[in-house]
């Protein structure tokens, strides 16, 4: 398998996401991450006919991360209005090539998505079309040539946190498209969804599900500065 399962019950599943995959169908045509998962729930299970797979959030392709999607519709509903009702935490890990003006902050923005050239642009100010973007960060560390930053975003926008990063002059190493100096050998970027909590949906209980970024040297001496 491509994932790795983080989490199962009968009502949710998470998985930890590699860069380069895609959750839902693009027009690559390539086999979305949502595929995989339904297959293996489908041959775990022995299911004989269609799996329900419900898709409650996303990743960009070259992220990497935690990443849950609903098994039942019921579940699905639920962590829907969890999202909307801004009831769910997730902290993001970010290796970027600047060092940010202040060590922790709040970044605001207005952001215009451009879905031909699929990616979005900030504003100071609100702007036709823009939503409002909001995360705080926090610098942890440095190695020779990087800065390493947490996040915890508060809204959910189109590349939020590429953008935002990106716009204050710490553009994320490897993420070419908002300003890095060169791509990564992978083809991915050093920004990774590093954990989410939230009241479970039919259990009620607080679930934090967590993974460790993958193994290279940047992100290793990331890991042992937390």
């Amino acid at each position: 398998m491509s994932f790795t399962v983080l989490y199962e019950d009968n009502h949710l599943i998470a998985v930890k996401k590699l860069a380069g995959e895609i959750v839902q169908s693009d027009k690559t045509g390539d086999e979305t991450l949502a595929e995989k998962v339904k297959a293996y729930i489908k041959r775990k299970y022995k299911k004989p006919g269609d799996v329900f797979l419900g898709i409650i959030h996303r990743l960009d392709r070259p992220v990497g991360g935690v990443i849950i999607f609903a098994r039942t519709s019921k579940s699905l509903s639920r962590m829907n209005a969890l999202f909307r009702e801004k009831e769910v935490s997730k902290e993001y890990w970010a290796i970027v090539e600047e060092k940010p003006p202040l060590e922790e902050g709040e970044l605001i923005n207005w952001l215009k998505k451009n879905q031909e050239k699929n990616r979005s642009r900030a504003y100071e100010i609100e702007v036709k079309e823009s939503k409002k973007a909001i995360l705080n960060y926090q610098l942890v560390g440095r190695s020779k040539n990087y800065f390493y930053l947490k996040i915890n975003p508060l809204t959910g926008r189109h590349h939020q946190i590429r953008v935002q990063l990106s716009f204050m002059g710490c553009s994320i190493k490897g993420d070419v498209k908002y300003g890095a100096k060169r791509t990564n050998k992978d083809g991915g970027i050093h920004l990774f969804a590093k954990s989410i909590s939230f009241i479970h949906p039919v259990k009620k209980e607080l679930l934090t599900i967590s993974a460790n970024p993958p193994i290279d040297p940047l992100w290793n001496e990331f890991l042992n500065l937390s």
